[in-house]
């Protein structure tokens, strides 16, 4: 009973948020070419805290995941995907507009002890902290939040390693070992979500950051280990533990199961350093 009206007070507020911009909300005009970046929103709407998102589209497809087989093909429809992951300066707007999200006012059932840490007040940020570096330390109920306030949403698990599987030149790169070591590298590197949008590549969609940054929350972060959806009931939970990564399909995607597995640990009103997020919107 506890869960259900957990659930039912995060909808209240999450809409209740979101009136006012949805009362204002224009979606805009998009190109639909693939990988051309479409118009901000600060061209179609007023909300103050919807600067400098372009889009792009991501035209359907079909890949196999880590936990498939060969039988386990996933099918993901059209949608767009913010071209950057969230900025501080984005959110500081955003909080300043919806004052519930700021860190002195937000619900413990929403967020932890880690939301928000390293700013220096509500609606100021810390002294080595900068406007255009992604947010981080944001639950994944505010990131929801947030995206909703926008017409938006998260990205699934599948949509997103759709778009991340994705190099400079080509749509699936995890079979190049180059991919695979650029990404376990920046693993390494330790404080990546200091940087600026826009400081790693941009991949064959148009789409920059899903590697080399920080990490990002999607919809359904838990999903694969709580089966359901297109994915096959019988998977084996191992994977996702420990060395379970030699029961990956491909050991060159051993820098997919560290996602699966962080996923995996993740609970909603958890907040990382290293963890921010972008919006997708839905496309026909």
């Amino acid at each position: 009973m506890n869960g259900v009206r957990n659930v039912l007070i995060m909808l209240l507020v999450i809409s209740s948020s979101c009136t006012t911009q949805e009362e204002e909300l224009h979606v805009p005009m998009r190109d639909s070419s693939p990988g051309k970046t479409n118009k901000s929103f600060t061209e179609q709407t007023s909300l103050p805290f919807a600067v400098n998102v372009g889009t792009v589209l991501i035209k359907k497809g079909e890949y196999v995941p880590l936990y498939g087989s060969n039988k386990d093909t996933v099918r993901v429809n059209n949608f767009e995907i913010d071209v950057y992951p969230v900025t501080n300066h984005q959110y500081v707007a955003f909080v300043k507009r919806f004052p519930q999200w700021q860190k002195s006012s937000v619900k413990k059932i929403f967020a932890d002890a880690n939301y928000l840490h390293s700013w220096a007040g509500d609606t100021t940020l810390g002294e080595n902290q900068t406007p255009n570096a992604p947010v981080t330390n944001v639950s994944w109920f505010a990131a929801k939040a947030y995206c909703a306030c926008l017409g938006k949403r998260l990205p699934t698990v599948d949509e997103w390693e759709f778009v991340a599987m994705a190099d400079e030149t080509t749509t699936d790169a995890r079979t190049k070992s180059s991919f695979n070591q650029y990404i376990l590298d920046w693993y390494e590197k330790p404080g990546t979500f200091k940087n600026e949008i826009g400081s790693t590549y941009k991949n064959y969609w148009g789409v920059y950051d899903t590697h080399g940054l920080v990490w990002e929350w999607t919809f359904d972060f838990n999903s694969v280990m709580i089966g359901g959806e297109s994915r096959n009931e019988g998977k084996d939970d191992a994977l996702f533990c420990g060395s379970g990564s030699i029961g990956a399909k491909d050991l060159m995607n051993y820098a997919a199961f560290m996602r699966y597995a962080l996923r995996g640990s993740l609970k909603a009103n958890y907040a990382m350093q290293n963890l921010g997020f972008r919006c997708v919107g839905d496309s026909k």
